[in-house]
């Protein structure tokens, strides 16, 4: 088990060798810094905390900056604990976006967008009554159980706050990992809003890693690009016209028409 923590930029789509389209969730990946290394002699089990985002010291606490002094870093503002953990981390030590490898089956954690109060028909997808005709009932949750056991039973679909919830969608697949760039591109969606916090970690049930199409990239230019691409044409500028300069005639000797007469 191998995880870290990340912010959910948004949403695009690739395309593969093969011509496959791929949508795509954009994972911006901070350094993330083992703040607690926990094992089965000390704490009973084996885990690892990690933590992401300064946090300004006059608004921590001084356990929270005690705990990060012991890492040698600032106080972070989240922190979040990996259990089973596998390999051997130390204290202190920071981890980027290449923790994980491209065709690796992952689970990604994260809070879902909060809709408010709402009712049935959005919260749990139920169907609408009748809107015309004299029909009394539209968009209401219906019976509310007024036989036995004459109560509202417990579970019953009703009216209520929607979204805001820890979800977690499993078997998700890594596409790209730029550790230059620090993100990681995952294969469909990934809950939360954008700029949300999001744990990625390794797969519960499917651990077998999987092939990935091979996917095109595109070079960008950049100013030192067009530099050097203009210092080199100028450079084969100056040899074409070195090549192209006009050969030495060599002296030849002209003969009057009284030498050749003598000659004859």
């Amino acid at each position: 088990m191998k995880g870290i923590l990340g912010r959910k930029v948004g949403m695009t789509q690739v395309f593969a060798k093969n011509g496959t389209l791929i949508p795509v969730t954009v994972i911006e990946v901070e350094p993330n810094v083992v703040m607690q290394v926990k094992t089965k002699e000390t704490d009973g089990y084996n885990a690892i905390q990690l933590g992401v985002v300064d946090k300004k010291e006059k608004k921590a606490n001084k356990q929270e900056i005690g705990h990060a002094k012991k890492a040698g870093t600032t106080p972070k503002r989240f922190l979040k604990e990996i259990r089973n953990v596998e390999g051997e981390y130390t204290l202190g030590a920071i981890l980027k976006a290449d923790v994980f490898e491209v065709g690796e089956i992952v689970d990604v954690t994260g809070t879902s967008k909060g809709k408010g109060f709402q009712g049935v028909i959005k919260r749990h997808n139920q169907n609408r009554g009748p809107m015309g005709h004299g029909s009394q009932y539209h968009r209401r949750p219906g019976s509310m159980g007024t036989m036995l056991p004459k109560r509202v039973l417990k579970g019953k679909n009703l009216p209520g706050h929607m979204g805001n919830e820890t979800i977690t969608i499993q078997n998700l697949q890594i596409v790209e990992v730029n550790a230059d760039e620090n993100y990681i591109l995952v294969s469909g969606n990934v809950p939360g809003a954008k700029n949300s916090l999001v744990l990625i970690k390794s797969a519960v049930k499917n651990t077998k890693k999987k092939d990935t199409p091979e996917v095109i990239t595109y070079a960008q230019e950049t100013v030192v690009d067009e530099v050097v691409e203009a210092e080199g044409q100028e450079e084969t500028i100056a040899v074409e016209e070195t090549d192209t300069t006009e050969p030495t005639v060599e002296e030849t000797t002209t003969e009057t028409p009284e030498e050749t007469k003598e000659e004859n």
